[in-house]
């Protein structure tokens, strides 16, 4: 019989909120963490806007050595998972450190890092790069070095499946306690890819939004949607098995119940049209969970802002809910903090754990009218004050990646 998993701790970096009370205050007020990029100059670029972290400094979670071994990614990874361990009332000093592990995902890493030395290269030649830039580069790096910030001895993993890196980060971190593999895992996503080659890319790709205005740039499953609004930040959870939480008396605000992932196996980056890849995900985690469509109350969507996520995900969830499709709540956190990328599934499933402890459902901020399709039932306005007793969170990632999980009220 596998092992139940608990959420005991929680932690975020996020464009609205350092912090999960900042975060989740500012989700209940609606507000937007969008604005005009300051980081470089976007005088030439098209897409102008982005969600960045605001009065983020290393040193007021870290020693100031640390931080400068760390790039901003890793830095947001250990400012989160700091304020989840300390959330969660673990003391490592009395566990088993080779039982506390460690998933933490990024799916970029340090573009700024790959950059800045890039630049170093063209200009003064190979032997002024920094001996340090593959370490402070790779994406790995953020799960380890929380590993070595807390002094986490078990298993450590960094699953990079693109924009469903963070949800598949706390999925394998709850496999891993299921099957025994450790009692404790440190499980989330970080990034921060607001950078000139990150926008650009981006942009050149058609996957950005150009709205100059920060209200209608970010706007899933609205018909004048065109595109996402890059975010940054990090959301990591520790994750408990349940017999373990309970001796330490540990709180407990939720249960992990479902897990589902597939493959659409279609296109680089366009998910399967019909949503029968994410569909799958969907049912897998529902199954997992021992649910019906019906129990789900809310899902907290991938709602990325382009045409076609919101477009699939929609078919998605008509596949996998049937006639409950018309009945369950669904929003994106997107709408106020952009897209995290790999951190976005990380944030998303905090906010799943909040909605369910508060029995509040968020909104999609700004969600004015949608086409005929997207017919079900996307919160706007005002959020809703209910009882939430399952929520799944969604993420679909570049290369078909798709993974669902179930977050359900403990009792």
């Amino acid at each position: 019989m596998s092992r139940r998993v608990v959420i005991t701790g929680m932690g975020a970096i996020t464009p609205i909120g350092l912090g999960v009370d900042e975060f989740w205050n500012n989700v209940k007020k609606q507000t937007v963490g969008i604005d005009f990029i300051t980081k470089f100059d976007t005088t030439d670029y098209k897409a102008k806007l982005a969600a960045q972290v605001k009065g983020f400094d290393a040193k007021e979670y870290m020693d100031p050595k640390s931080a400068r071994r760390m790039e901003t990614f890793c830095q947001y990874a250990v400012a989160a998972a700091k304020e989840a361990i300390e959330d969660s009332g673990l003391d490592i000093t009395k566990e088993d450190p080779y039982m506390v592990g460690t998933s933490i995902s990024s799916g970029i890493g340090s573009l700024d890092a790959m950059e800045r030395e890039h630049e170093k290269l063209l200009t003064k030649g190979p032997s002024r790069i920094n001996p340090l830039l593959v370490p402070l580069m790779i994406t790995n790096m953020a799960a380890g070095n929380v590993a070595i910030t807390f002094g986490l001895k078990g298993k450590s993993i960094n699953v990079v499946t693109a924009c469903a890196s963070g949800t598949n980060a706390i999925g394998e971190g709850y496999r891993s306690i299921q099957c025994g593999e450790a009692d404790v895992m440190v499980s989330g996503g970080t990034e921060s890819s607001v950078t000139p080659i990150g926008i650009g890319g981006f942009t050149a790709l058609t996957a950005l939004s150009t709205s100059q205005d920060p209200k209608r740039a970010s706007i899933p499953f609205d018909k004048d949607r065109n595109g996402f609004v890059m975010g940054e930040g990090a959301g990591v959870l520790v994750l408990e098995e349940l017999e373990h939480a309970k001796k330490r008396g540990a709180k407990i605000y939720a249960e992990v119940v479902g897990y589902g992932c597939s493959s659409d196996a279609y296109h680089i980056t366009s998910p399967a049209e019909d949503g029968s890849g994410a569909a799958r995900a969907m049912t897998n985690a529902m199954k997992e969970a021992g649910i019906e469509p019906s129990m789900v109350e809310y899902i907290n969507a991938h709602g990325t802002s382009t045409h076609h996520n919101d477009l699939f995900e929609t078919r998605a969830i008509k596949l996998a809910f049937g006639e409950s499709a018309k009945n369950v709540k669904i929003s994106s956190t997107k709408s106020m903090v952009g897209h995290l990328l790999g951190a976005a599934g990380a944030v998303e499933c905090i906010t799943c754990v909040k909605s369910i402890q508060d029995g509040y459902v968020h909104p999609n901020v700004g969600l004015q009218e949608s086409e005929e399709e997207l017919d079900l039932d996307y919160v706007k306005g005002e959020g809703i004050n209910m009882e939430v007793n399952h929520a799944m969170s969604n993420s679909l990632g570049f290369g078909g990646h798709n993974s669902s999980i179930i977050i359900r009220k403990y009792a």
